[in-house]
């Protein structure tokens, strides 16, 4: 399994941005594929995005499709999560997950962190 520790986290007004990192270490990260998660107080956690451990695929959820980019740095282990024209309705803890897969399901990830709190004001 590898340590994952995200970051980035924070307060935006609606129409702002954020950057989130995702930064592993314990195991050659390329071996991996990153999923981020969220969740809202009092709602399930839900997939956000996901990408392959080469970089080259990735997937989205439609609620951030166009919004959110997620990619990676192999030499920096590192995945990013860009999110861009945020909403209130984003607001939530946001988790990254470490896999053999690129899965929107959760239980297919080994390896989560602490979460990042991402707060996105009206």
């Amino acid at each position: 399994q590898v340590q994952l520790v995200e970051s980035g986290g924070g307060l935006v007004q609606a129409g702002g941005s954020l950057r989130l990192s995702c930064t592993a270490s314990g195991r050659p990260f390329n071996m991996y594929a990153v999923g981020w998660f969220r969740q809202a107080p009092g709602k399930e956690r839900e997939f956000v995005a996901t990408i392959t451990g080469s970089g080259f695929s990735t997937h989205y959820a439609d609620s951030v499709l166009d919004r959110f980019t997620i990619s990676r740095d192999n030499a920096k282990n590192t995945v990013y999560l860009q999110m861009r024209s945020l909403k209130p309705e984003d607001t939530a803890a946001y988790y990254c997950a470490a896999g053999r897969s690129a899965a929107v399901d959760a239980g297919r990830y080994d390896s989560w962190g602490q979460g990042t709190q991402v707060t996105v004001s009206p």
